[in-house]
């Protein structure tokens, strides 16, 4: 086990939230589910209590411990994407069923969780020597709400950007 784990508080629906996670990214499972032994303020007993699982090989918890806290963008999780299809399939699901994007990359799913889903080369352009191409492509990425790599590169070259 891990030194740190990251721990994710729900209002009741940690397993179902564990379980979309799992569902999007591989080397993902649900490890173990922990039911209540006894009534509590946040759950009967009987009811699932935690659940441990692994996403992208990172190990997390999730607690159901009721609604007096939610989340915030103060934590965030940034998925390094492959290439555009890699973004667009894990923001398009992670937006389904009642999500929210938001700007440059960033978006809440249907849980509350801010997400960045941004492509690998995006950093790349980001960090070029070339500082005037670098400041051309984050002012493009600084105008959408899902990152479009092929916007990106066409800004990074001094294309204009639609």
């Amino acid at each position: 086990m891990a030194k740190i784990t990251p721990n994710l508080w729900f209002d009741g629906n940690a397993e179902e939230a564990a379980s979309f996670y799992v569902s999007l990214l591989p080397d993902s499972r649900i490890d173990n589910v922990y039911r209540s032994p006894a009534d509590n303020p946040s759950t009967p007993a009987g009811a699932v209590l935690l659940v441990d699982f692994t996403l992208a090989g990172q190990h997390f918890t999730a607690i159901n411990g009721g609604p007096q806290f939610q989340f915030t963008e103060a934590v965030s999780f940034l998925i390094d994407c492959e290439d555009q299809a890699e973004v667009d399939r894990l923001w398009d699901a992670l937006i389904a069923g009642g999500g929210s994007p938001s700007q440059c990359g960033w978006l809440k799913d249907r849980f509350g969780l801010s997400w960045q889903v941004i492509p690998r080369e995006m950093g790349e352009l980001m960090s070029s020597p070339d500082a005037e191409a670098s400041r051309r492509a984050m002012e493009a990425m600084l105008q959408m709400s899902k990152i479009d790599m092929n916007e990106l590169r066409r800004a990074f070259h001094g294309q204009l950007v639609r």
